[in-house]
């Protein structure tokens, strides 16, 4: 009898909304996978602009703001996501954020369903009841850590065991983020709308206008290497990310610009809806993060497109970048390290550029893809559903190993 007499599996995930993040479009991803594998993909959330691209990818939305903290709002979405549940028969809850993990958990265990659980940050523990507030991502039939440094926080702050915990990081577009498929006419198009001459020297910060990615450290080096007359004529530094909502902090940083004498070297550029062909763009990616990033995805998009990256040196970076094979790690706060790395890349021949962007590129593909990340989650719904109702996968080899899930033979660590 064929898999038409089985009713479907149906995979519930939840988060607070549907914007541009890392989390978002992790989850329009996952959708489109259980889509393709056969299940229905039902998302709970409070909308937003990723909702096209959810509803393309063959997922149902079913708006909800499941992202209010407070105890009322907690209460009620935990019962409106019961009757989710048992309305349309969902088999595994997915939770991606603390708030709504904790109406998930409550929910999927009133009618006992499995649950899975994300953990996508760093999470602070500094202020009272922080850490049980936070355990809620670590409390799930299984819980999924998005980088090797973050299982390592699972299992030592919140003593998640092998048995449950699943180590899939997150997975760069393969086919999106192909340097081959990027015209030059894309490339121009993309220079002119951001004032940048055909000759730049573009060195690229893609990441939220907020204090910890670094931008204010990366100002300095450069306001450094400047005034040491160390930089070419041609240098621009584009910092790519949403301006509107971060008004003050992309006027800190244009006022530091200015007092750095780097102020006509500096584009903000706002939001980009086409960071494939932004990478194209640049000579030299930075990631200058002062805090660890779970894991990083700008550093595995940009590799992805062969770009030259330079990364601080901790969280999950430490992971996605090969320290002098596919791009170069940085002690994070150091000036002189950052602006080192810099001169080495800027002396760089173009065969040992191009050499190190295509071992990037086939490390990325290797083991970050987003096919990769898929095929991973995919298996973790299998292991809590019955049967009947198993996902189909692509011929794709993985094995388990002390409970942490790893690709076959796999350079990465993953233990």
């Amino acid at each position: 009898m064929g898999r038409a007499s089985f009713r479907q599996a149906v995979i519930l995930q939840v988060l607070p909304a549907l914007n541009g993040g890392g989390v978002e479009r992790g989850t329009v991803e996952m959708a489109e996978a259980i889509t393709k594998a056969g299940g229905k993909a039902l998302v709970v959330s409070a909308g937003g602009k990723l909702l096209p691209q959810l509803r393309r990818a063959g997922g149902q939305h079913i708006p909800l703001p499941v992202g209010k903290k407070d105890v009322i709002s907690l209460y009620r979405h935990t019962q409106a996501l019961k009757r989710i549940i048992e309305a349309e028969g969902v088999d595994v809850v997915h939770a991606r954020s603390r708030a709504p993990a904790w109406c998930a958990r409550w929910a999927a265990r009133k009618v006992g369903r499995a649950l899975v659980t994300t953990w996508h940050g760093v999470h602070g523990e500094t202020f009272p009841g922080k850490k049980y507030y936070n355990a809620v991502l670590a409390s799930g039939d299984r819980v999924i850590a998005i980088s090797e440094f973050i299982a390592q926080r699972l299992h030592t702050h919140y003593n998640v065991q092998p048995d449950r915990l699943r180590l899939i990081p997150r997975g760069a577009d393969m086919e999106y983020f192909d340097p081959l498929k990027v015209t030059g006419m894309q490339i121009h198009e993309l220079a002119l709308k951001w004032y940048i001459p055909i000759d730049s020297y573009v060195v690229m910060l893609p990441a939220r206008l907020t204090e910890w990615k670094g931008h204010g450290w990366f100002f300095h080096t450069l306001g450094f290497l400047k005034k040491q007359g160390l930089l070419p004529a041609n240098w621009l530094c584009v910092c790519v990310g949403e301006i509107r909502g971060h008004e003050p902090y992309a006027n800190k940083l244009l006022a530091l610009a200015e007092e750095l004498g780097i102020a006509s070297h500096v584009r903000l550029v706002g939001h980009c809806s086409q960071m494939s062909i932004a990478y194209a763009l640049a000579d030299i990616v930075v990631i200058p993060s002062l805090k660890p990033e779970p894991f990083g995805r700008v550093a595995i998009e940009a590799q992805a497109m062969q770009c030259l990256v330079i990364a601080a040196a901790h969280g999950g970076l430490k992971e996605t970048v090969m320290d002098g094979v596919t791009g170069f790690l940085v002690p994070p706060h150091n000036n002189e390290a950052m602006a080192a790395r810099l001169l080495e890349i800027m002396a760089m021949p173009l065969h040992s550029r191009q050499e190190m962007g295509i071992r990037a590129r086939d490390f990325i593909k290797e083991h970050y893809s987003t096919s990769l990340m898929q095929q991973r989650t995919l298996s973790v719904y299998n292991e809590l559903l019955p049967p009947s109702l198993q996902l189909t996968q692509d011929d794709f080899l993985i094995t388990q190993e002390n409970g942490v899930m790893i690709e076959a033979e796999s350079k990465v660590n993953t233990r």
